[in-house]
């Protein structure tokens, strides 16, 4: 089996990081509204899609600020790879990465509503993501 290949990058300031945790706060802070809007399934899919939001606008402000630049790939999971060089949080950040990505498909694109549980793993790993960023930030 041949190494992933890294994907498609973009060089980015801590400018630049400043605005994509910007971005995280405001796609985790209406996720959390969205989701708060009570019991009913059919804004959980929609809330699910602004936390993964959330988690991929952290992790970008957190590999600006800390190596320079940021995944620009189609495939998210190469995010997941840069997001490890992160230190001292890269490990952590890119398992919460991971967890997001795995929901990413069925909140955006699925047919059916995605499960409460599912809901609160989301917010649950946005919330972890955007902490890690406003701590390098």
């Amino acid at each position: 089996m041949s190494p992933r290949k890294p994907g498609r990058r973009q060089s980015c300031s801590a400018a630049d990081a400043e605005t994509r945790l910007r971005h995280a706060r405001l796609f985790l802070e209406v996720a959390q509204l969205v989701a708060d809007e009570g019991e009913d399934v059919e804004y959980a899919s929609p809330a699910a899609s602004l936390a993964v939001l959330a988690g991929i606008a952290a992790s970008d402000a957190m590999c600006c600020k800390t190596l320079g630049e940021r995944s620009r790939g189609q495939d998210h999971r190469q995010a997941i790879t840069l997001l490890e060089q992160v230190e001292p949080t890269g490990r952590e950040a890119a398992n919460s990465l991971g967890r997001l990505i795995d929901l990413k498909d069925e909140a955006h694109y699925g047919l059916f509503d995605i499960a409460a549980k599912d809901l609160k793993a989301a917010l649950r790993q946005a919330s972890t993501l955007v902490k890690l960023a406003s701590e390098i930030v």
